[in-house]
C-alpha cells in the first residue's frame, strides 16, 4: 500500500510547483518587458509628433511668409505692367520709358514664380510625412498620402 507522504511523490508535486511557479514569473517577466517597450515605444512615437508638429508649424510660418512676399511682387508686377500698357498707349513711339517699367515688371513676375515656388515648397512639410509612415506601419490611419512616396521609393530602387 502506499502512503500519501512517500518521498518520491512530494519532490515530484514540489518540482511541479516550482517549475509552474517559475512559468508564472517568466510570463509575468515577459509581460513586464512588454509593457516597458510599449511604453518605450509610445514616448519615441509622441517625440516624434511633437518633432513634425514643431516642423510645420515653422514651415507654415515661412511659407506665409513667402506666400506674402509671392502677393506682393504678384500686385507690384501687375501695376508695374498696367503702368507699362498706359505708357505705350500714351506715347507710341517713346520706347526707353516703357521698355524699362517692362523690364522691371518681368523682374517682379520672376521674383513672384521663385516666391510661389519656394511657398509650394515649404507646405509639403506640414503634411507630416514622418508621422504618417510611422502611424501607417502601426496600422493606424489610412495612409492615403504615403502611397506615392512609397511609389516613388519603389522605382528609386529598381535598376
Amino acid at each position: 500500500m502506499t502512503d500519501a507522504s512517500d518521498p518520491e511523490r512530494d519532490s515530484e508535486t514540489s518540482g511541479n510547483q516550482g517549475d509552474l511557479l517559475g512559468a508564472f514569473r517568466d510570463i509575468g517577466a515577459a509581460g513586464r518587458s512588454g509593457l516597458a517597450a510599449a511604453k518605450h515605444a509610445g514616448e519615441g512615437l509622441r517625440a516624434l509628433v511633437a518633432a513634425d508638429i514643431a516642423l510645420a508649424r515653422s514651415a507654415l510660418g515661412r511659407a506665409l511668409a513667402y506666400t506674402a512676399v509671392a502677393i506682393v511682387f504678384g500686385v507690384s508686377a501687375w501695376l508695374l505692367l498696367m503702368a507699362a500698357l498706359v505708357a505705350v498707349l500714351g506715347a507710341a513711339m517713346q520706347w526707353s520709358w516703357p521698355l524699362a517699367l517692362s523690364v522691371v515688371a518681368l523682374a517682379n513676375v520672376a521674383v513672384t514664380a521663385w516666391a510661389g515656388w519656394r511657398a509650394i515648397g515649404y507646405f509639403e512639410h506640414t503634411r507630416m510625412k514622418a508621422t504618417r509612415r510611422q502611424l501607417a506601419q502601426l496600422g493606424i490611419g489610412d495612409g492615403d498620402g504615403d502611397r506615392d512616396d512609397d511609389a516613388d521609393a519603389d522605382e528609386a530602387s529598381q535598376p
